[in-house]
């Protein structure tokens, strides 16, 4: 199965990763209130360079550890807001992961929603997918609400499984299967 871009929503513009989207996504991966939860620090200018290089690339999206990150723009004004992720866990089982990061004053609008949705759209409807998780700190309470909104389930809770940042920390994993998708 294959998957176009962009992807058009009533306020957002999903797309390819471009050159110019450096300064953005610099402001996006070296912030430490964006980074806060995630699984990296903030990054340096030259990780953000490699990081933007990578999103560059034709992914296919059929080989494990593939990722297809697509950057979140405002239609409106033109504004990168954020990012939105889908990995490939298991090609073979038809699974993969949904990730969403989103510039602090863009939280509590329905940006991250807007776009998830389109991510796990693309996934179910479009790669055939059988099975999308999430998966974040559980501390991360406003992704723990967004992925409940998704539909997705808790379907883990994970103590103290992963020492990040100097600390162990739990993982929540949420997951949504196609058919439940479809029933949404």
């Amino acid at each position: 199965m294959t998957y176009e871009l962009p992807i058009e929503t009533d306020r957002l513009t999903l797309r390819r990763y471009l050159e110019t989207d450096y300064d953005d996504l610099l402001k996006l991966q070296s912030s430490p209130d964006v980074t806060r939860f995630l699984l990296y620090d903030p990054k340096t200018p030259e990780q953000v360079r490699q990081s933007l290089a990578g999103r560059l690339a034709d992914v296919p999206m059929d080989t494990d550890g593939q990722a297809l990150t697509v950057a979140v723009i405002l239609r409106e004004t033109g504004q990168h807001v954020g990012e939105v992720t889908l990995f490939v866990h298991q090609a073979e089982q038809r699974t993969g992961e949904l990730g969403f990061v989103f510039q602090p004053g863009f939280h509590g609008q329905g940006y991250a929603r807007e776009a998830s949705v389109e991510l796990l759209r693309l996934g179910f409807e479009e790669l055939g997918w059988h099975r999308i998780i999430g998966r974040l700190d559980h501390r991360n309470t406003g992704s723990a609400k967004l992925l409940e909104r998704l539909g997705m389930r808790l379907e883990a809770h994970f103590v103290r499984n992963e020492f990040l940042k100097g600390e162990w920390t739990d993982e929540l994993v949420y997951a949504l299967l196609a058919d439940e998708w479809q029933a949404r």
